[in-house]
């Protein structure tokens, strides 16, 4: 789900029934009707069943279906639909940051250092790792189709893969000339306090993905700068 539309999901509450509605489904400890959770904010049952499935559209909740008699076979009726907290995390952060990701990566290096590595070598190893598997799978997304503009066989067209990639990941990628430049970090306040350590992972899982997507003219490289990203994308001519 992007930024915009967790926003707009998050915007809907705004709306007082629709708040109320959602408030009564995550306080329960089991999915709920649009019938009982009509009766518990006082609205007609047609209210709830519109505004309770418009928060399903918008990712806020989720629906089963159940018979709540616990009859089986012939004549034991149709299942109700029932509405429930969705299992997705919504969080909306302007710009964009990844701290899931950071504490997926610096997790996964922790069990690795485990082992006698050394934590900065263990970091940029499973970032590296991480970035090329999410590389990979887009580059298969692309091979279905929805490829950016560009030859995939030139330093552009590879430009341009990266700026689709990294676009997706909060970086805000910008191109200049024959580079591409990162006008956002989604691990800014990470780096800021850890530095050497967060920016050699965030080089790392950038050089992941490119391998993942084969840019095989791009070089991902630390030129920090306090306004933008510390790793550049630059190709081989450049």
């Amino acid at each position: 789900m992007s930024i915009s539309e967790q926003a707009a999901g998050i915007g809907a509450l705004a709306d007082p029934t629709r708040r109320a509605l959602y408030e009564h489904v995550v306080a329960q400890t089991d999915a709920v009707s649009r019938e009982s959770a009509a009766q518990a904010v006082d609205v007609p049952v047609h209210v709830a069943r519109f505004q309770l499935d418009r928060l399903v559209e918008l990712g806020l909740l989720q629906v089963e279906f159940r018979r709540l008699t616990g009859r089986q076979g012939p004549g034991a009726g149709r299942p109700s639909k029932l509405y429930r907290r969705t299992t997705e995390t919504i969080a909306v952060s302007l710009p964009a940051r990844r701290f899931d990701l950071a504490g997926h990566l610096l997790a996964r290096a922790i069990e690795r250092a485990a082992d006698g590595t050394p934590i900065d070598t263990a970091v940029r190893e499973v970032a590296h790792a991480e970035g090329g598997s999410y590389g990979a799978r887009l580059l298969d997304e692309l091979a279905d189709g929805s490829k950016p503009e560009g030859s995939v066989h030139d330093a552009a067209g590879e430009l341009e893969r990266m700026r689709h990639a990294l676009a997706g990941q909060g970086y805000e990628p910008r191109r200049a000339a024959r580079e591409l430049v990162l006008a956002n970090c989604p691990f800014h306040d990470l780096a800021r306090a850890h530095t050497d350590l967060v920016c050699g992972m965030n080089q790392a899982y950038i050089a992941g993905v490119a391998e993942g997507l084969h840019c095989h003219h791009l070089d991902a490289r630390l030129r920090p700068d306090p306004a933008r990203c510390c790793v550049v994308i630059t190709s081989d001519d450049a």
